[in-house]
């Protein structure tokens, strides 16, 4: 269910584990930039006019910014990370700044590492169990995932080596998708969606222009909505959807069957989100969500999984949880 979208919101809060600072009455500008993939998700948070003392406040104590927005009847977290780097400059002669650029478990990421061994008779959900461990000392918690199989290893299991590389093994065994999402490990099936509702995408609820059929998805712009999130069901009105241009040449061939296959246009309208970014200024025009998806039905393009995932039969397409 989806609801009209008015009388913008906003709530920008930084800090660490023992004081934090809420910056949401000053002029923010934001980029966030979140995926169906393992590459971490970031951000860019601009915040204007801060005194001398409280941009050195932040750049030397501050280390998590927590990002909500929205609107009355739909507002929610959009980002939860960890600043990587606090820089001031000025954009004219009256207006100063403070950049933050921030990421969303990428210490989890880049520095989480296993060393066990299990002994026979481990299932997917014990590996899974020695993932997260070896991720908790980075903050990273449990968020959404699938049952998963309860086949049993007849050898004993070794891990040894970055925490990521085996979550790509789990994901290719699996058949999911693995990504951080606000400081939680999240899978998700490639062929189903989160449970919950689908989000309506009408011009009533939000939709800005016109939705388009491109070689990577379907393409769509709406006002600011937290309610998208990465694995969520949409719902879009096929009539509306902008058409790809196939190629004539003989070349185009192979281009023309990935779309027409991968990238195609839902019979019933129903969409799993891939990719969702959101930008905005509280002073500004921008306040928008940009979102890639694919019909339900469809496999997922190659160039929206890393290079070490798989894609398993389609099978039926369902919620999970």
């Amino acid at each position: 269910m989806s609801v009209p979208q008015y009388l913008r919101k906003i709530s920008l809060k930084i800090g660490n584990d023992e004081k934090a600072l809420d910056l949401s009455d000053m002029r923010i500008r934001f980029a966030v930039r979140r995926g169906d993939f393992r590459t971490p998700n970031s951000a860019d948070i601009r915040i204007y006019n801060l005194s001398e003392n409280t941009v050195k406040w932040v750049q030397r104590e501050f280390t998590r910014v927590v990002l909500q927005a929205g609107y009355a009847g739909s507002y929610g977290i959009i980002f939860d990370g960890t600043i990587k780097q606090a820089r001031r400059g000025r954009e004219s002669p009256t207006d100063t700044y403070l950049d933050l650029t921030a990421a969303d478990g990428d210490s989890a990421y880049n520095f989480a590492v296993m060393n066990v061994t299990l002994a026979a008779g481990s299932t997917a959900k014990d590996h899974l169990e020695q993932v997260l461990q070896s991720m908790a000392s980075r903050g990273i918690t449990m968020g959404e995932s699938p049952a998963l199989s309860t086949n049993k290893l007849p050898r004993g299991k070794v891990f040894y080596g970055m925490t990521r590389d085996f979550l790509d093994i789990l994901g290719k065994t699996q058949d999911v998708s693995w990504s951080i999402q606000d400081g939680k490990l999240t899978l998700i099936p490639n062929n189903a969606y989160l449970p919950g509702e689908a989000v309506v995408i009408t011009s009533a609820t939000g939709m800005i222009g016109l939705p388009e059929q491109t070689q990577n998805g379907i393409n769509v712009r709406t006002l600011l909505n937290p309610g998208i999130r990465i694995g969520k069901q949409l719902h879009i009105d096929n009539s509306s959807i902008q058409q790809y241009r196939f190629g004539l040449s003989v070349n185009a061939g192979t281009s023309n069957n990935f779309v027409a296959q991968q990238a195609k246009i839902a019979d019933d309208g129903f969409y799993k989100a891939f990719v969702v970014d959101h930008y905005g200024d509280t002073r500004g025009n921008d306040w928008y969500t940009d979102t890639i998806c694919l019909a339900i039905d469809s496999t997922v393009p190659l160039g929206l999984l890393p290079q070490t995932g798989g894609v398993g039969p389609v099978g039926s397409v369902k919620p999970y949880g």
